[in-house]
């Protein structure tokens, strides 16, 4: 797994968009990596009180771009924007492996990469569920949040890893 070099803050960027994708894309990567450095065990057990496991961060992280960008900013009809949970707590079933689920995510990546490189950031989401009768938020905003998750799962995927013994550090 190639994670792609950390987007320093000087690095040129012909656009705001592309310094958003940069961080979207190296945390994306760096999570699958981290994941890809436990074992299958470790991937499906959790060794915090919460019960979460590696997995089921992955299949997290795929919904939470589906959910903002698909059914919010694009306001599509998604058949299931809720599907990584289950019983109030996020969920894979013992079928899903993590080359699906890898795959998965890359997939959802590729289409928020091309959604934001063919909308100005300024551009609002379209109206529906997503935004529980708020105003849609604009796609900078969307991106935005989209980073702090990615950033905040990491953090807590590095913890996991390191208590897990697998990979440590960014």
């Amino acid at each position: 797994m190639t994670i792609p070099p950390f987007p320093e803050p000087t690095a040129p960027a012909d656009r705001r968009a592309e310094v958003f994708l940069r961080y979207l894309d190296y945390f994306r990567e760096s999570v699958l990596a981290k994941a890809a450095g436990l074992t299958e065990e470790e991937r499906r057990g959790s060794r915090l009180p919460s019960g979460w496991t590696p997995l089921e961060l992955l299949k997290h992280l795929r919904h939470v771009e589906l959910r903002w960008i698909e059914w919010g900013f694009q306001g599509r009809d998604v058949a299931d924007p809720w599907g990584d949970q289950r019983d109030d707590r996020w969920y894979v079933a013992p079928e899903e492996s993590f080359a699906e689920l890898t795959a998965a995510l890359r997939a959802q990546g590729a289409h928020t990469r091309a959604v934001v490189e063919g909308t100005d950031l300024a551009a609002r989401g379209m109206p529906g569920p997503r935004w529980e009768g708020a105003d849609p938020a604009s796609l900078e905003r969307v991106m935005f949040h989209l980073v702090q998750e990615y950033a905040r799962h990491l953090g807590h995927l590095d913890i996991v890893a390191e208590l897990a013994g697998g990979p440590l550090g960014e």
